[in-house]
């Protein structure tokens, strides 16, 4: 799934000037453009009059090397370089276009001091968490928020470049693969509410550990206003080690034990009730959403909200309307057979959670599993662990592709279910496996669910499995 990393919106125009403000940098040879600047870009094939292209630098590819053929082109006539480059078109130099994006967002966010701001991270959920917010705030109030995975070093800044004057909100996801990301982001989102939703076993590879995925995501602490609220898992296993981190106040705990908690969970197939109890009071809610995490995910939406000072009502009533994101839990009925894409992506912790929702379907069950990826040298181990458990689900067959679905299967196999999973290295050979199995099983229904990481594109097999029927 391709997102959209350009807004359709009108955005607050900037001026020659203001960039410099917010910059540091200066115009070579004294050549500034007159008159607004209504965008600015990172991506040269999107670039036209009226924007500024920002060259920035990879490990893999120079954006400098593109700075020429955008003044050919002779639409966009700004370029923001890192060093003045031999092209006809106006260049604001500035130590670095990375940071520099980064100050232009900050920037933007200075000038919007109306808006009150929820930063949030965490290993799993985050997505989920984000859109359950969107639909409570976005009711009251203009909602900025994180589209996409625009969530990183680079992403954030994008995302505060689109802030305009009615924004009375925003919600800010925070991701992290490495230490100081998150402390960088959340510098310039400056929250007013933020927190983690758990801490689980993605990015294990980066960070060597739980460990030190605990501290990398800490550091979203670090930025908070002094009269601001930190948001705190209180049934983590880490949640000693994120309120050492905590350095406001006022705190909210969400979860078993903290302050806003669910009881009462009835679980359907495709939906669940519970009851939402908070500080300010008992509500039931009638969640569209499957499975037990995303009664968790609610919990952890509600006290974001009720932190930056949303009634009760308006958070049921924000929940009982939320809408998943695309590739979450989507259940698509296809004659008598389900198929459930949650096909964005993919850890350890939520490919278990994705096979209880499974569990609770109709009909035949399987699991469509792809590999999971940034687990560094645990791979293999996890993909093992992750086979032994998901065939002693209520589920009928577990379907692994991908280079770790051998280790899956070894798993499996470590269990008297063992003849419960199928391994294939490539989704062409899955195909033939899954058409199979389904006229094998004629004429009962199926239920099926694909998930991966994002690299693997499992939405890919499901279609091709989709169109065959």
């Amino acid at each position: 799934m391709h997102t959209s990393t350009t807004s359709t919106v009108p955005l607050e125009p900037w001026t020659a000037d203001l960039l410099v403000q917010a910059t540091q940098g200066y115009w070579f040879n004294d050549q500034a453009p007159v008159g607004d600047i209504k965008r600015i870009l990172t991506d040269s094939r999107h670039a036209e009059k009226g924007d500024a292209f920002l060259a920035l630098k990879g490990e893999h590819f120079d954006a400098h090397d593109f700075v020429a053929q955008v003044a050919a082109k002779g639409g966009c006539q700004i370029a923001i370089v890192s060093h003045p480059v031999d092209a006809d078109i106006c260049q604001l130099v500035v130590a670095d276009t990375r940071l520099a994006l980064g100050h232009l967002g900050a920037y933007r966010r200075a000038q919007n001091t109306q808006l009150k701001v929820i930063a949030l991270t965490g290993s799993s959920g985050k997505t989920t968490t984000k859109e359950m917010l969107g639909s409570i705030l976005s009711r009251l109030a203009p909602t900025l928020i994180t589209r996409g995975n625009l969530n990183n070093d680079l992403g954030v800044p994008m995302m505060l470049l689109e802030l305009r004057a009615e924004h009375q909100y925003a919600v800010m996801e925070l991701g992290a693969s490495h230490q100081g990301e998150i402390d960088y982001t959340s510098n310039l989102v400056q929250p007013h509410v933020a927190g983690i939703i758990n801490i689980g076993t993605a990015h294990l590879g980066e960070f060597g550990g739980r460990d030190g995925i605990c501290r990398a995501k800490s550091e979203i602490y670090a930025h908070i206003a002094p009269s601001g609220t930190s948001i705190i898992p209180a049934a983590d296993d880490f949640a000693d080690c994120i309120r050492q981190s905590v350095k406001t106040e006022q705190c909210l705990s969400f979860g078993e034990g903290g302050d806003v908690f669910a009881t009462q969970i009835a679980l359907q197939p495709q939906s669940s009730t519970f009851s939402l109890n908070t500080p300010q009071g008992v509500r039931s809610v009638d969640l569209p959403f499957a499975g037990e995490h995303n009664v968790q995910n609610a919990t952890a939406a509600a006290a974001f909200a009720l932190a930056i000072g949303i009634t009760l009502d308006d958070i049921v009533q924000g929940l009982e309307q939320a809408k998943g994101a695309k590739g979450r839990l989507n259940f698509i009925q296809q004659n008598k057979n389900l198929f459930i894409d949650d096909t964005y992506n993919a850890n350890p912790t939520s490919m278990r959670a994705a096979a209880e929702v499974l569990a609770q379907q109709g009909g035949v069950k399987v699991l469509v599993m792809g590999d999971i990826g940034e687990l560094g040298a645990s791979a293999a181990q996890q993909h093992y662990m992750l086979g032994r458990d998901l065939v002693a689900q209520g589920i009928h067959f577990v379907v692994a592709v991908g280079e770790f679905a051998p280790a899956a299967q070894e798993g499996a196999r470590s269990t008297q279910y063992g003849k419960k999973m199928q391994a294939f290295l490539t989704q062409q050979q899955a195909l033939p496996f899954l058409i199979d199995l389904i006229a094998t099983h004629q004429p009962q229904s199926m239920s099926f669910l694909f998930k991966g990481s994002r690299y693997t594109h499992m939405e890919t097999l499901m279609a091709d499995l989709m169109e065959k029927l």
